[in-house]
């Protein structure tokens, strides 16, 4: 399954590179206006920090304004992916700009029917909001296996990106799932790597090898 971040924050993004396990980023105009800064800026500087896919969305709600934002985004870099709604105009603008040769992320999907028409409109790749299902006492992985399987019987190209992930329970379930991606905030790919079994081994090495050294030291 590859990494995604969830941020537009350049500290966090660089952070998570450097550790060489962060296959992407996502953004919205939430996170984007969270770094006060003009997306087509922000989104450029995120490209030249990360060599994968970086989806940045369109804020028009109607179909020829999508169009138009999406064939602006896309212009940036070549590793953009333009984000659509899971709303009717966003499905007609999906379809238009995959017809195009632009890469799509529809994003906003809480259903395996809506992700099914975003295949069918040539989504590169559909956004399924795990944690705000959850929030709500549906289960937002069900909805992660469902469309799997759905895409699996029929042969879609279009990746599943398990997003809103709030916890590694949720990467580490959407991993078991089937997700192609998992996107999700700094701070919970920061605690992938946290177990406290690993924490004491290491403790433990450290300190059977310095009185190693310490009884070596006295002999000499």
């Amino acid at each position: 399954m590859k990494i995604f971040l969830d941020t537009a924050n350049l500290d966090e993004i660089r952070k998570g590179a450097d550790w060489g396990i962060v296959d992407g980023v996502t953004t919205n105009p939430s996170l984007i206006a969270k770094e006060g800064r003009p997306i087509e800026e922000q989104v450029r500087m995120i490209c030249d920090i990360v060599d994968g896919d970086i989806s940045a969305e369109v804020v028009a709600t109607e179909a020829s304004e999508m169009i138009r934002e999406g064939q602006k985004l896309a212009k940036i870099h070549k590793n953009i992916v333009v984000k659509l709604p899971l709303i009717r105009d966003g499905i007609k603008a999906c379809a238009a700009l995959s017809k195009e040769g632009i890469r799509t992320n529809v994003t906003l999907c809480f259903s395996a029917n809506q992700a099914l028409l975003a295949a069918k409109a040539g989504a590169y790749i559909i956004s399924p909001f795990v944690g705000r299902l959850d929030d709500i006492s549906h289960d937002g992985m069900e909805l992660i296996h469902n469309i799997c399987t759905i895409y699996e019987n029929y042969g879609f190209k279009t990746q599943v990106l398990a997003a809103s992930l709030r916890h590694p329970l949720h990467v580490q379930d959407s991993a078991l799932a089937g997700a192609h991606i998992g996107t999700m905030p700094f701070k919970v790919l920061d605690m992938l790597f946290n177990h406290p079994l690993t924490d004491r081994g290491l403790d433990q090495f450290l300190k059977d090898h310095a009185k190693a050294f310490q009884e070596t030291g006295a002999k000499r």
